[in-house]
């Protein structure tokens, strides 16, 4: 028995000294990360990790965000370690910046999720893939919609393409995101709308109130 209790309380105690850790490197209260561990513990399907398809479902019932390419992405964006699966501290650290991200913060995470190959750039053919599995261009039924959205490209290049080499670089996006903020999210939507973050972020504060 007494090994049992040993055992338990060294349990408790680097579960504490995780949150301690989180707590510094993300924008998130301790009772905030308890709260979200235990979110992540039922979410969790095997291992104490949040399989794809249930963060997609949590992409899309709570946050609103439907797009199936996209919710992939964010999904990849949040899986650092690339197993598909999310551990404590990919979910922690994933929902600190998705929640509560600096612009800075935000620039990385989009420009991550718009990034398909992770080479360091947003392409042309990457623009392309992502506009239009993101937008319904308009145009009448004898338009080629591609045409459209091969327009879009154009406009997108010209706005986020500082050094004009055909292709977005992280600091061309980062340039131009502190230029103008509307142009954050200009690939599809990969972040809460205020009303569905606002919601959750006051569920896990009001949660995390009743266990003072």
């Amino acid at each position: 028995m007494p090994s049992k209790g040993v055992k338990s309380f060294r349990t408790r105690q680097d579960k504490q000294k995780m949150i301690e850790r989180l707590k510094k490197k993300t924008h998130f209260s301790k009772l905030e990360i308890e709260k979200l561990l235990e979110m992540q513990r039922k979410l969790s399907t095997r291992g104490n990790k949040i399989d794809r398809s249930k963060f997609r479902d949590l992409l899309h019932n709570t946050f609103a965000i439907t797009e199936d390419f996209i919710m992939d992405r964010v999904f990849k964006a949040f899986d650092k370690d690339n197993d598909s699966h999310l551990n404590e501290e990919e979910w922690i650290l994933g929902m600190s910046v998705f929640l509560r991200g600096t612009i800075d913060e935000l620039c990385k995470y989009c420009f991550d999720v718009y990034d398909m190959n992770s080479d360091g750039f947003i392409s042309r053919e990457e623009m392309f893939h992502l506009l239009k599995q993101s937008l319904i261009v308009p145009g009448n039924e004898q338009d080629d919609p591609d045409d459209g959205v091969k327009d879009l490209v154009e406009v997108a290049l010209k706005k986020l393409d500082q050094d004009h080499d055909t292709r977005v670089s992280f600091e061309d996006f980062k340039t131009s995101i502190h230029d103008d903020n509307l142009l954050l999210e200009c690939f599809g939507r990969c972040l809460p709308n205020l009303p569905r973050k606002e919601s959750f972020l006051e569920q896990i504060a009001d949660e995390a109130h009743l266990k003072k």
